[in-house]
């Protein structure tokens, strides 16, 4: 099991709780691109944040994690097929899928073997979609705070790959003609508590306490409540997504 498997293992409640939510429009636009709408695949599907919608476009929608703690705490899954697997080793016949996604995930295993599972299992036509999102935005002085967090109190622990997110996928090297997508965004309201669990499920969150025996979003709440003392009060917040899609 690999290190980010673990971190994600260990905290796939808070995984499943505050992970935001995909905008529907982009399963419509997948389903509209694709040969077919039999069987789609979710890989490292996490909570189900990817799966789930998929449901209402297609006849099948299977999913897989590497980590089973992850599958075992998707509230999500229903009526999904789920499984642990490995990305680079899907227990899967040759060209039987129409469609696969991978929601934040694809800098963990972007490698020329992924790759090539994705060309197998794909029918002739199929559409691959990987796509994900950076630090939030919410306000100046909130973004100046969670700016300061991720850039300086955090700097060191993000798990190699993190730097493709930053770049939105732009580094990533892909064997094939690129797609591209309209415009799709993550928008929500939240509050302050909603962040907070949200930054907890950051994989340098929780190496950073790891390494230090301490929290560190202990050490960011003053700084936070400063910029947004109003807890209960709901922000409007934003991640602008950034995707990888083609026809292998």
């Amino acid at each position: 099991m690999s290190e980010i498997t673990r971190l994600f293992g260990a905290r796939a409640g808070a995984y499943a709780s505050f992970r935001p939510q995909y905008p529907s429009a982009l399963f419509t636009w997948l389903a509209a691109n694709s040969p077919g709408r039999q069987r789609a695949l979710d890989i490292a599907c996490g909570n189900g944040q990817a799966s789930a919608p998929l449901l209402e476009h297609f006849e099948q929608v299977l999913a897989c994690d590497g980590s089973p703690e992850q599958l075992l705490a998707a509230k999500d899954l229903q009526g999904v097929s789920s499984f642990a697997a490995t990305a680079e080793a899907q227990p899967l016949a040759d060209a039987s899928l129409d469609l696969i996604v991978v929601g934040q995930a694809l800098h963990w295993f972007a490698t020329p073997v992924f790759f090539r599972e994705v060309a197998r299992l794909l029918r002739p036509g199929g559409l691959f979609c990987a796509w994900c999102y950076s630090l939030l935005r919410v306000d100046a002085q909130v973004d100046a705070v969670l700016e300061e967090f991720y850039y300086g109190t955090l700097d060191g622990y993000w798990p190699e790959g993190r730097t493709s997110v930053d770049a939105g996928y732009s580094d990533l090297q892909v064997p094939f003609a690129q797609i591209e997508l309209p415009p799709f965004a993550i928008e929500l309201q939240w509050d302050r508590p909603q962040l907070l669990g949200y930054l907890s499920t950051w994989s340098a969150v929780q190496r950073l306490e790891k390494a230090s025996g301490r929290d560190p979003l202990i050490d960011l709440l003053p700084a936070l409540e400063a910029a947004w003392p109003d807890g209960q009060q709901q922000r409007f917040v934003r991640w602008p997504l950034h995707f990888v899609a083609g026809r292998p």
